[in-house]
């Protein structure tokens, strides 16, 4: 985290603005895995009035590179303090417009709820109910030794970041195929995440490997 060089004012102005702030709506729901989350929307409609109430704006940068969309989060007081969070990165299913857009809108949510700190998802027992397990499984026993948990982390989250686009089969397919080709050349943490995963999310990269392949070999060549 950036800072200004003081941070006296923004930080009453926070700890008021958050002392008012409730939890967004859960308005959305994930088809392939049904659970409910909050939209960018809805944690916006949470945030920003409470905020400028308290003199307190938030502004989000957007980058692109080969890795995905990324976000930094920068939160502004009217008396000029500042505070820089991120950036937070999120895979892209394709890099054309659609693709581009469906990452930038999962990578704004996350990274604004999180700097926040209002919750925009369900909770682990809701994730446990559904089958999905929590990011601190310690996978395959020995294995797990070598292997850093940040990396197996995020690995996770980047299948994860995939499986909830809001966008097409087809497109969410490129984008877990972005997310296991990039991950794939490290073999010990492939496995590694693999097993922090449920039985349903390994069955979904499986699907969406093929649904790609299947996409590629209908699409004309040039």
């Amino acid at each position: 985290m950036k800072r200004s060089e003081q941070v006296e004012a923004i930080s009453k102005a926070l700890a008021a603005a958050q002392a008012e702030m409730r939890n967004p709506a859960f308005d959305s729901s994930n088809p392939h895995f049904r659970n409910k989350f909050a939209s960018l929307a809805a944690i916006r409609n949470a945030v920003v009035p409470v905020f400028s109430k308290h003199g307190l704006s938030v502004m989000q940068e957007l980058t692109t590179d080969e890795l995905g969309v990324s976000c930094t989060t920068i939160i502004q007081h009217e008396s000029g303090q500042w505070l820089e969070f991120g950036p937070l990165t999120m895979p892209a299913n394709k890099p054309d417009a659609q693709g581009l857009g469906s990452a930038a809108t999962y990578c704004r949510r996350y990274a604004l709820q999180a700097v926040v700190a209002v919750v925009g998802d369900e909770d682990d027992d809701a994730e446990a109910a559904q089958g999905r397990k929590p990011l601190t499984v310690d996978p395959r026993g020995e294995l797990g030794k070598s292997i850093d948990p940040a990396k197996r982390d995020a690995v996770i989250q980047s299948f994860r970041a995939a499986f909830d686009l809001d966008a097409e089969e087809k497109d969410i397919a490129f984008a877990v195929v972005a997310v296991h080709e990039r991950v794939s050349q490290d073999h010990d943490l492939y496995i590694a995440a693999a097993d922090g995963m449920t039985a349903k999310e390994r069955s979904a990269i499986k699907k969406y490997i093929q649904i790609a392949k299947e996409q590629a070999r209908a699409e004309p060549k040039l």
